[in-house]
């Protein structure tokens, strides 16, 4: 895979906090769900950078005890593109999710 987001790659994504990543991932999610019925090309791509900064966070070793919430977040994320057949997720309940990692990531600068 090439990296959208290279500069994060190359380590300064490792390190933000939680909920400063996840409030990133939160934003490509936001613009998923913005795209899906409008522009395919445009949702795909921030699907795809979602999924990136999603597999960066996963990656991070300091969330090591956290993997499992984590990955199951990417679970729902991909049911939800493919339309919800797995676990009837959808993007209206990710934004919420995230919304909050979003708030909390304010609040916290």
């Amino acid at each position: 895979m090439s990296s959208q987001h290279t500069g994060l790659v190359a380590g300064r994504w490792h390190t933000m906090p939680l909920v400063e990543q996840l409030a990133n991932v939160g934003s490509e999610v936001a613009r998923v769900h913005r795209w899906k019925e409008k522009d395919l090309q445009a949702c795909e791509k921030a699907f795809s950078r979602a999924l990136e900064l999603l597999d960066l966070t996963i990656q991070d070793p300091r969330w090591q005890g956290r993997r499992k919430e984590l990955t199951r977040v990417r679970e729902f994320l991909c049911d939800a593109m493919l339309g919800g057949s797995e676990y009837g997720s959808d993007f209206v309940d990710l934004d919420r999710y995230f919304y909050h990692f979003a708030v909390a990531a304010r609040a916290n600068r």
